[in-house]
């Protein structure tokens, strides 16, 4: 063989061993490459839809390769994220609280900060005479929530404002709100607990010709007695709109934080990049999901008795965002 030859078919020899380790090694990369989940409910709840824009902006915008989970509630996903099972969550902080208060947790689970304001009340039939929380006095409304716990807490926290219990109205267990939304609309409730906006009121609006919003008492007892069965629920101002089915006229609704949350395993700069991330592309989440629109990196530092993650701590340190009461 000439010399030519032997050096032709070297130098391809090479190219080709050099093509294969570059491969491997991208490959290798990409196979480490972290991937961040992102624990949220199902598909079709206004969280899995918010979970959505938040993973898509990690993703696109802050080269966090973030995927949504999909699990069966928030009362699971949370102590999966506080084990370390799952890198990130969100949920309510009603939901939060119980599960720290419970012992579930462990105390590892971590604050982000507050993403959007879960806007939650009873809806009743439009021609029902029912507009302030007292009229529901005797009344039928799902209780029990089996399948979620909490949901008696916000129920408990609405009616304490026109100084009620659940000893005042009439108990219908049900497993979730879904099934006390059925229950109305097939008559064997005479309100029901949803979330403003949710598709379920929507539905029921069609299906009974009209629903109203149920006002709760905002006065400095009615906030008092609420803040007695959690501490951390508050007033909102609504307005009629298309979004907000069943609000008739301008009114107060009961509300809470719905947060972003992790594990004390996750890096402070991971967290830090996080909230960066999401302060600076508001809209592209907005896009995705409307009620991001709630978002704020002001509302983001919030007063509470929960950990909040290094990370997050540092990033409100920096953009000097102080906490705020609720």
């Amino acid at each position: 063989m000439s010399v030519s030859r032997f050096e032709k078919l070297f130098h391809r020899a090479f190219l080709s061993a050099s093509v294969t380790v570059a491969i491997v090694g991208l490959g290798g990369q990409a196979a480490t490459a972290q991937t961040y989940g992102l624990a949220t409910m199902q598909p079709g709840t206004l969280a899995h839809t918010a979970a959505s824009a938040i993973a898509k902006v990690l993703k696109e915008k802050g080269g966090l390769n973030t995927l949504v989970q999909a699990t069966a509630g928030e009362s699971v996903l949370i102590p999966m994220v506080a084990r370390g099972e799952i890198d990130l969550g969100i949920a309510n902080m009603l939901e939060t609280v119980d599960g720290i208060e419970s012992g579930r947790l462990q105390n590892d689970l971590r604050i982000i900060g507050s993403i959007y304001v879960l806007r939650t009340g009873f809806f009743a039939r439009k021609d029902s005479g029912m507009v302030k929380v007292t009229d529901l006095k005797g009344k039928r409304i799902p209780t029990g929530y089996s399948a979620m716990r909490t949901l008696d807490r916000v129920s408990l926290a609405i009616l304490a404002t026109g100084g009620m219990t659940l000893n005042d109205v009439k108990a219908t267990p049900v497993p979730n709100v879904l099934r006390g939304g059925d229950d109305f609309m097939a008559g064997a409730n005479d309100a029901f607990l949803f979330s403003f906006g949710g598709p379920k009121v929507r539905e029921a609006d069609a299906t009974v010709g009209g629903v109203r919003a149920i006002e709760p008492i905002d006065t400095p007892q009615g906030v008092e007695a609420s803040r007695k069965v959690f501490p951390y629920g508050y007033f909102v101002d609504l307005t009629p709109s298309p979004v907000f089915v069943g609000v008739l006229q301008p009114m107060k609704s009961y509300a809470m934080d719905y947060i972003l949350f992790t594990n004390s395993k996750v890096k402070d700069d991971v967290v830090y990049k996080i909230l960066d991330t999401m302060a600076k592309n508001k809209p592209d989440m907005v896009a995705v999901a409307p009620i991001m629109n709630d978002f704020t990196p002001a509302g983001m530092h919030r007063k509470h008795n929960l950990t909040y993650h290094p990370g997050a701590l540092k990033y409100f340190q920096d953009n000097k965002l102080e906490a705020k009461a609720y």
